[in-house]
């Protein structure tokens, strides 16, 4: 597991071996999951409990809900912005204090081709084109997962068009819109980043 403070009150976790989260509401709202889905879904949140036991105690336990823009929230506390993401087995989840945040961990796909390319890194999809397969897959998947932590934090999903974010390639920093975002190459080889807003939650 790792945990890194990306910025003043603002921590992201991620780990390929999640321990699931035993709140009784958590497990309330995985039951009838698929099996696969059930254990991601239960180890995001055993995280985010975990971050939250570490960073904001008081919170712990507060009931995961849903904030008005869709996003998670946790029920009677405003103030503490949160974030979930699984794929693959692998977790990651964001706590921030006073501001929105979002976080996407993303397992580099099989193949990445020309047109997806072109959709989400528009005229930079040439820097990636000549790369190995391998190559490709895992830097599309770091610019990927900057692009939907935006998109997250600002609390549109996929309606804010994560795609249409512009992220350079082989992202470290950067802001979009009002919120900045970091990608964590320096602490894991699985693609996971987060965004942050400055406004209150």
């Amino acid at each position: 597991m790792v945990i890194v403070p990306v910025s003043d009150g603002v921590w992201v976790g991620c780990t390929g071996a999640p321990q699931a989260s035993g709140h009784p509401e958590d497990r309330r709202a995985a039951a009838g999951l698929p099996p696969w889905r059930h254990e991601e879904f239960l180890g995001a949140r055993g995280l985010l409990r975990r971050m939250l036991a570490r960073y904001v105690p008081d919170a712990a336990d507060a009931p995961l809900a849903r904030h008005p823009s869709g996003r998670p929230a946790l029920a009677g506390r405003p103030d503490i912005g949160v974030s979930l993401s699984h794929d693959a087995g692998f977790v990651a989840a964001a706590v921030a204090l006073d501001r929105p945040v979002g976080v996407d961990v993303q397992r580099p796909p099989d193949e990445v081709g020309d047109r997806l390319l072109r959709r989400c890194l528009g005229p930079r999809a040439a820097d990636l084109a000549d790369l190995p397969a391998a190559h490709r897959a895992t830097e599309f998947a770091w610019v990927w997962t900057v692009q939907e932590s935006c998109v997250k934090a600002e609390g549109t999903g996929l309606a804010g068009r994560p795609w249409a974010v512009s992220v350079p390639v082989r992202p470290r920093r950067g802001r979009w819109r009002d919120v900045t975002w970091v990608s964590l190459r320096d602490h894991t080889d699985m693609p996971v980043s987060c965004a942050f807003g400055e406004a209150p939650c």
